[in-house]
């Protein structure tokens, strides 16, 4: 594996709208709440905007409680962008809200065609490799195409089987330098073995999905031990609160798309 180290100049975010509330969730910790979930949006774009990236504000959608979520709807690469289909029907009308404004930036944009299914919450880049969580919201098909298509580009594509998280980095993030915040199932996993592990608690495991921009690691508030390791490991960190969204299976790397 070659470490080809990213550098992110731009972010697209969307703002959430007041029918967050009704967001997807696997999980019984209560509805967000929409003027807080919009204030922990504002500190998510200052925290972005600190790291030296100039941020794209898109508006509020009311149709799609989950459209905050913009990275599930689109992989950006150095080449080309790559329209997903998500596997929540629910979602599906996101990817067209979202072209335009991918068409502003690339000139190069494939799409994912039905019945595959995949969002890229599930796919973890490591310079020119592709790490693709086979999940509830990704199969085997999408997941297929997409590796078709970064082949085509000079990239590279691997599934990764798995059984208990939602997506691939709810449990999982690369930090560049070799180096892998790691949860649950994915500590065996024999394709991750090459990169220097930090190893996340059950108890913090969604701090697991922490993201790194520009040599700065954005944490999830409220999970010290977490912070700590990711410090340990030489990182500096700012922490980003994002309780809401966590309401609705959000985090960190869900809320902007980042090129």
């Amino acid at each position: 594996m070659i470490d080809i180290k990213a550098k992110f100049t731009k972010a697209i975010v969307r703002m959430p709208g007041k029918s967050i509330v009704e967001g997807l969730a696997s999980t019984s910790i209560g509805k967000p709440d929409y003027d807080k979930a919009l204030e922990q949006h504002q500190e998510y774009i200052k925290a972005l905007q600190y790291c030296g990236l100039e941020v794209i504000i898109l508006p509020a959608d009311e149709r799609y409680p989950d459209s905050t979520f913009v990275e599930d709807t689109a992989l950006l690469t150095p080449d080309c962008a790559i329209l997903t289909n998500p596997g929540a029907k629910s979602r599906t009308g996101e990817i067209a809200i979202i072209a335009e404004t991918i068409a502003d930036f690339y000139d190069s944009i494939e799409t994912i065609e039905p019945p595959g299914t995949i969002e890229a919450g599930d796919i973890m880049m490591v310079g020119n490799d592709f790490y693709i969580g086979l999940s509830e919201r990704t199969n085997k098909e999408g997941a297929n195409q997409m590796i078709d298509i970064l082949q085509r580009i000079g990239m590279n594509g691997f599934p990764i089987a798995m059984n208990e998280m939602l997506h691939l980095k709810s449990g999982l993030s690369y930090l560049e330098n070799n180096c892998l915040v790691v949860a649950k199932e994915f500590l065996n996993e024999p394709r991750f073995q090459q990169f220097k592990q930090l190893e996340v608690s059950s108890e913090e495991a969604y701090a697991a999905n922490s993201l790194w921009i520009n040599d700065r690691v954005l944490v999830p508030k409220g999970f010290p031990n977490t912070k700590a390791l990711i410090e340990s490991a030489g990182y500096k960190t700012i922490v980003v609160d994002t309780s809401e969204f966590r309401k609705i299976d959000g985090g960190l790397s869900c809320l902007s798309l980042r090129f």
